[in-house]
């Protein structure tokens, strides 16, 4: 596993999955959102509104992963000290963004017929309403961090503390009354039927893949960019000797 925080070795694999993740995540997430929306038939309660669940149930899932994908690099990187684990945080805020933003725009749409509103605050909304903040106040940070010159560490307990509403929003439907329906996927099994089932967890797959796609960029753009101040750096050092 430490052999991929070396540099040299992470770009090789990142070159090779990337193109491979693209592709699948291309596929995968085109196909399950056609799929969906042509060839699953209309829920009997919520009649075609239950479209928006392929786009909307991945996308809440990996806004939630994007953050825990932070807080471990986060927690590595202040262990192990390694700037990989740095950059692979800050990598992940972007793309877990996006799909948070996502996330809460499906969620408005598809309460506008259901609740007739477009939003209200219910635990569930309000705690990835907060998760979207989160993201941005990261961004923020780590930009802040960067351009200051100040310790890396910071925006990494940002990451960690900001942790803390990942529990918040899977249980916030169980601790709070909350118009959100219940969990629909547990250790206990499934209360989806397979007809919708199966297109929005091949959705999930192909999310995910474009999520761990757009990471690895990112993070083969953040290093290029780290390795190419510190060639600058070290040119300046060496022309202050001279």
């Amino acid at each position: 596993m430490h052999g991929f925080a070396n540099p040299r070795r992470f770009l090789k694999l990142a070159r090779t999955l990337t193109p491979i993740l693209l592709i699948v995540g291309l596929v995968a997430s085109i196909g399950a959102v056609a799929w969906g929306l042509t060839m699953v038939p209309p829920d009997r309660l919520m009649g075609e509104t239950v479209r928006i669940i392929f786009i909307h149930v991945p996308t809440a899932w990996l806004g939630m992963a994007g953050w825990a994908t932070i807080a471990g690099a986060s927690l590595a990187f202040i262990v192990w000290r390694h700037p990989l684990a740095a950059l692979a945080a800050r990598a992940a805020a972007i793309p877990g963004l996006v799909f948070t933003a996502l996330c809460l725009v499906t969620g408005s749409i598809w309460g506008r017929p259901t609740w007739g509103t477009w939003w209200v605050w219910d635990g569930r909304l309000t705690s990835m309403l907060i998760l979207l903040f989160l993201y941005l106040a990261y961004i923020a940070l780590s930009q802040a961090v960067e351009r200051e010159g100040a310790s890396p560490r910071i925006p990494a307990i940002f990451g960690l503390v900001g942790a803390i509403n990942i529990p918040i929003i899977n249980r916030s439907v169980v601790w709070w009354n909350s118009l959100h329906q219940p969990p629909s996927i547990t250790t206990g099994g499934s209360a989806i039927d397979g007809v919708f089932l199966w297109p929005m967890m091949v959705a999930l797959l192909g999310f995910t893949c474009l999520f761990a796609a757009t990471m690895l960029m990112n993070m083969r753009a953040l290093l290029a960019e780290a390795q190419a101040e510190a060639r600058l750096r070290r040119r300046a050092m060496e022309a202050e000797a001279a």
